[in-house]
């Protein structure tokens, strides 16, 4: 018999608790029964999540079967429509069915943004849905580096810092990895488990400076052999680093993940239908 279970579904759920990490990061804890059939496959895994406009109870989202959600969701007027947001899976419990999602906080004025915004001001009870995974080996896993490596490169900022913590973690005993995470504030430094062969650095990026990161690589003495590079954080930045890897140290760019979680300039609704025309 054909297994004819879903990859992704909607799972409901609401804020448990929240916890500050640090002056710009914030984890909330979401709870509720549904999320014991969210399959999350560790490492980088990512979910879409629907959050309620201020005043709304509840996000207001249409539910459709496969992909015609998201055309029932842009259909409805921007000011009512959730507001909908990637975000990457920090940790799952089973009893209580909970999970972490770790937010980067971007002041407290118009220059937040409708997620930031919500979430500093998230408390217990406030009801969401997520988009995730229905079956752990899904394709909103990156990081699935081959088995011939011989090192491993990590490069994020604050915004892919969750899932280069969830990497770190899953990473088996030995591995070697080269780990560059660049944050806003010394204070967003976090005390990271790690496999005893990786090496971490972490840079902290001056108001309105460019990413540090691709100097960081540039100067860095890559140990030889074959890496498996993942690189995430401002889409610019993580053109530039993947460029350096496979013009100039003469990395095969199929051993390179990469992805833009955010753009400079542009929010993500924006970068969401500028890929939805690139499809059409």
């Amino acid at each position: 018999m054909t297994d004819r279970t879903p990859e992704f579904d909607f799972f409901p759920a609401h804020v448990v608790r929240t916890r500050r990490l640090g002056p710009t990061m914030l984890r909330v804890t979401f709870g509720g029964g549904a999320l014991r059939s969210f399959a999350s496959g560790g490492r980088d895994q990512s979910c879409s999540l629907f959050l309620p406009h201020p005043g709304q109870a509840e996000p207001n989202l249409p539910y459709a079967e496969g992909e015609g959600w998201f055309a029932a969701w842009r259909a409805l007027p921007a000011d009512e429509r959730a507001v909908l947001r990637s975000y990457t899976v920090r940790a799952q419990r089973a009893e209580p069915p909970e999970l972490d999602v770790d937010f980067a906080l971007h002041g407290t004025g118009p220059e937040a943004g409708p997620a930031s915004a919500w979430a500093a001001a998230a408390g217990p009870g406030a009801r969401v849905v997520l988009l995730g995974p229905a079956v752990a080996d899904n394709r909103s896993v990156a990081f699935r580096p081959p088995a011939d490596a011989d090192f491993v490169l990590l490069l994020a900022d604050e915004t892919a810092l969750p899932a280069a913590g969830g990497i770190l973690e899953w990473l088996p005993a030995g591995t070697r990895a080269l780990v560059w995470i660049e944050v806003p504030d010394a204070a967003d430094i976090q005390d990271l488990a790690a496999p005893d062969g990786a090496e971490l650095h972490w840079l902290v990026r001056a108001p309105g400076a460019p990413s540090g990161l691709p100097p960081a690589l540039r100067a860095a003495d890559l140990p030889p052999g074959t890496p498996y590079a993942w690189i995430a954080g401002e889409a610019g930045a993580v053109r530039e680093l993947r460029r350096h890897l496979v013009r100039e140290r003469g990395v095969d760019r199929r051993a390179v993940a990469f992805s833009g979680y955010w753009r400079r300039g542009a929010s993500e609704d924006r970068l969401r239908a500028e890929a939805s025309a690139g499809r059409s």
